[in-house]
């Protein structure tokens, strides 16, 4: 799969609403089927397991299990690069590309989170640039000092591909 979730899966879902041919790139990938230990499934369903594994493990998501909409909308601003002091210059935004995240791109969302984590720019500021990348509560700029202090963080490695 790490083939799959490269630099042209992640432009073809930035260009999907601009592009015919971004969209037919993107649904030929996300529907492609692999094989890892024997079992068979496509991209789209190994990306929002990925993603529930990442992002969804404090809203009761049972391991293993793929992300629905309401757990990719839940989760949808938890990536922060930098360090801990929340500037806003390195909170990092994936949402404006979906004002609003329902049934019809939940797994597109999904899939730009986790495109970029392997192959957009999100990768090089935090593999190549050095940043850290942190997984967080909701909004860390709308929270006050002290429950900034009291939210709970998980460092994110990005030591091999997230596949």
């Amino acid at each position: 799969m790490k083939q799959l979730i490269n630099r042209a899966f992640y432009d073809a879902i930035v260009n999907f609403d601009e592009s015919e041919e971004a969209q037919d790139y993107y649904y030929k990938i996300m529907d492609t089927e692999t094989e890892k230990r024997g079992r068979k499934d496509t991209v789209r369903n190994r990306i929002l397991r990925a993603y529930a594994m990442l992002f969804c493990e404090d809203i009761g998501m049972e391991p293993g299990q793929p992300a629905g909409p309401d757990e990719v909308e839940a989760t949808a601003d938890r990536l922060y690069t930098g360090s801990m002091s929340f500037d806003p210059g390195h909170w990092y935004r994936m949402k404006y590309h979906f004002p609003v995240i329902d049934e019809d791109n939940y797994d597109r969302f999904a899939a730009l989170v986790i495109a970029d984590l392997n192959a957009g720019p999100l990768r090089d500021a935090v593999v190549e640039g050095g940043d850290m990348l942190l997984v967080g509560e909701p909004d860390p700029l709308g929270m006050t000092r002290e429950e900034r202090e009291k939210q709970q963080i998980r460092r994110v490695s990005l030591e091999g591909e997230i596949t």
